[in-house]
């Protein structure tokens, strides 16, 4: 590549893009055609060649649209309808034959927000390192995962495969090994990062897996379909592919927001629902592309020749609670948890075995444990013997007081100085805990080892990241005080 403009040539076309310190980088590749027309409910489908170079310097448009207000990680929507874009970033010195190791981000947001074109998610300090980076795309929301007779199933996550595809098929042209491909992400991404393990369309498309705080999208047909029919009755068209194309995006958008959003007196049923099945809108269970849920895939074997880390933050969602700190101490909290659906004894062991006190901390943990930190340990556990590293991230941030959600990423990333960091990390975020975790990934990247004992049903080992210096690095018998959830 040249150091000044670099350009490469894919098999659809040449790609220029820019140079920043020791990285290439190229933004917005569309690695599939814009979803809108007669291609918006429909699979993805390859882009045409282009003539000379597409301009690569500037960031796709984003499946995300309009301003989300304040979220934990700057995640900018950009307009536009070529949505289905991917973002390289690869060491300028890099030859099609380095054959080095890539690092592909799946950003996450619920399934119905987030970004690729968050610069927490640029890959400078990765390609330092010798690793490729790749961010990609996919459609949100009801666009990309909402059930439509006549529609193909589970569009945002064969846009995640499709993605994959791409890599597989151009990622040797910026210097990436195909066959050492590590498919990562955090949140609904991470989600889809377990989907994926479980969908054979998948299969082959990557070596290695991180899910980072994964919150699983699994969702049933049966409540796929329902979720359909009440967004229908809403706009007043029939719940399939005719009807729904019917809505312009913006007031689709509108009316799902609509349909998730509980009345006041089911919004405990509603928060119920949610730690009971999970979200509304994310990948189905289709008997198709994703034929049954991860964890039941996972048990019976799939991706099993597949390296995993998989782990979550102390206190994903904790921080919800604390606004409520003093109301909150005249709650019973066992009261609170049985309203919640968590039975008499079920409640007594995880209340047994909590490292939380007091009530804010203890509900807001418990809604934390349910959504996000079960999940890591039924995946270890659905796993069984094969190659899983678990791990927890322990430090709490100065300015939000907790291990919370979406904190550990620009730590993964080593890129403590992106904008909006030291909102969510404080003033001075510890560069070690970064460099420790960072190196990790690289290390899992490129060796499929991140640098801990392997999790086991014996010691059920986990790696802790910032803990205190009285805590070992490497903790026994980890996510014990979920198990009771489980």
């Amino acid at each position: 590549m040249d150091a000044a403009e670099p350009v490469v040539d894919t098999t659809r076309g040449r790609v220029r893009g820019f140079t920043r310190g020791a990285t290439a980088v190229f933004l917005g590749i569309p690695f599939a055609q814009a979803p809108v027309g007669p291609l918006r409910f429909a699979a993805p489908v390859p882009p045409e060649p282009w003539e000379g170079e597409l301009d690569a310097t500037a960031y796709g448009a984003t499946a995300q649209r309009g301003d989300t207000g304040i979220t934990l990680i700057p995640e900018p929507s950009v307009p536009g309808d070529a949505t289905l874009n991917i973002n390289v970033f690869a060491p300028v010195d890099a030859t099609p034959d380095a054959a080095l190791p890539v690092f592909v981000w799946i950003h996450g947001g619920g399934f119905v927000s987030g970004s690729p074109a968050s610069r927490w998610y640029d890959g400078d300090a990765f390609t330092r390192d010798g690793v490729v980076t790749v961010v990609l795309s996919y459609r949100l929301g009801f666009d990309g995962f909402g059930w439509i007779d006549g529609a193909p199933s589970n569009r945002g996550l064969r846009d995640q495969i499709a993605a994959l595809e791409w890599v597989r098929d151009e990622i040797g042209a910026f210097g990436g090994d195909p066959a050492r491909v590590t498919v990562a992400g955090q949140s609904a991404g991470g989600g889809s990062v377990l989907a994926l393990l479980a969908s054979p369309a998948a299969s082959g498309l990557f070596a290695r897996a991180m899910a980072l705080s994964p919150a699983v999208g699994a969702v049933s047909g049966a409540a796929a379909r329902g979720f359909a029919g009440r967004l229908a009755d809403l706009a007043g068209v029939r719940p399939d592919r005719e009807g729904f194309a019917t809505l312009p995006e913006e007031r689709l958008l509108e009316l799902q927001r609509l349909a998730q959003k509980p009345e006041r007196r089911a919004r405990l049923t509603g928060l119920t629902a949610l730690l009971d099945d999970g979200l509304p809108l994310g990948p189905v269970i289709d008997g198709d592309l994703l034929p049954r849920s991860p964890f039941e895939a996972l048990a019976d074997g799939a991706s099993a020749g597949i390296p995993l880390v998989a782990g979550a933050t102390d206190d994903e969602f904790t921080m919800v609670t604390a606004r409520w700190r003093k109301p909150l101490r005249l709650v019973p909290v066992s009261l609170a948890l049985a309203m919640l659906g968590l039975g008499r004894s079920r409640r007594r062991a995880y209340l047994a075995r909590s490292r939380r006190r007091g009530a804010a901390a203890r509900l807001g943990g418990y809604v934390s444990d349910r959504v996000i930190r079960s999940v890591v340990l039924r995946t270890a556990r659905a796993r069984g013997g094969t190659a899983t590293w678990v791990y927890r991230f322990a430090w709490r941030s100065p300015s939000v007081g907790f291990a919370c959600h979406c904190l550990d990423v620009p730590f993964w990333f080593d890129h403590l100085d992106a904008e909006g960091v030291t909102t969510i990390a404080g003033d001075v975020p510890p560069a070690d805990l970064a460099a420790a975790m960072h190196e990790a990934a690289v290390r899992f990247a490129r060796d499929g080892d991140p640098g801990w004992p392997t999790w086991d049903a014996t010691a059920r080992r986990a790696r802790v990241f910032g803990a205190p210096a009285s805590t070992p690095p490497v903790e026994p018998d980890a996510y014990s005080d979920v198990a009771p959830l489980v």
